[in-house]
């Protein structure tokens, strides 16, 4: 299971994510968002410990939260926050949070609550999702067509994951290179990729919709 700890204060984000490797989570931190976007690109996390107040501004977790649930993150989301208001709490929860605990804490109740998360998460990812002779099991990030394995990269297979999950949407450029290309200078890396899962699957799979990408049809 893949956590990841978006916290600026050392004293807090160290002592986190030593505590859920010593669990044995895959544990990283980020300082800021810029940070939260790149380790976001290496892997989609099970679990999300995000601060509301970031270097970004005292609601940039909020915000950071709504866009990662714009664009498809099906992770569980723990808000790390001094704010303890009940209008807080409701806003963190309406914008796709699922748990929200206050500073200061006791580390054995984070480490609770993420593990009810990871619960939840590992039970949505134990499905496979299939679309004609396209199967994607979730929980073994393994991909067949018309019945024999294909080795995808890692953000080829978040690609195609995401559009798997969401199969009726249309994704923007915009959103897919926020989402998945952070880094990226350009719309050309998303081309890229495009067009490798058009290669090594079968060019209908992901299809040109209006503004953007979604999972075709065959």
């Amino acid at each position: 299971m893949r956590v990841l700890v978006v916290e600026d204060e050392e004293g807090i984000l160290e002592p986190v994510v030593a505590l859920l490797r010593r669990e044995r989570y895959e544990a990283v931190g980020a300082r800021d968002l810029e940070e939260a976007w790149a380790k976001l690109a290496e892997g989609e996390p099970d679990v999300l410990v995000l601060d509301v107040m970031l270097p970004e501004g005292e609601d940039a977790g909020f915000r950071f939260a709504e866009a990662l649930r714009g664009s498809g993150f099906k992770g569980g989301i723990l808000f790390l926050t001094a704010r303890d208001s009940l209008e807080d709490r409701l806003h963190g929860l309406e914008l796709g949070g699922d748990d929200y605990l206050v500073k200061p804490f006791h580390l054995e109740e984070l480490l609770a609550r993420v593990r009810a998360l990871a619960r939840r998460n590992a039970d949505f990812k134990g499905r496979v999702l299939s679309r004609g002779p396209l199967l994607v099991d979730l929980a073994v990030r393994r991909v067949t067509f018309q019945g024999k394995p294909v080795h995808l990269s890692p953000k080829a297979f978040a690609l195609l994951e995401l559009l798997a999950l969401n199969p009726e949407k249309t994704f923007s450029r915009e959103e897919l290179l926020a989402r998945l290309f952070p880094e990226a200078q350009s719309e050309a890396v998303l081309r890229v990729y495009v067009r490798k899962l058009r290669q090594q699957l079968a060019p209908w799979v992901v299809e040109r919709g209006p503004g953007g990408y979604r999972l075709g049809k065959p």
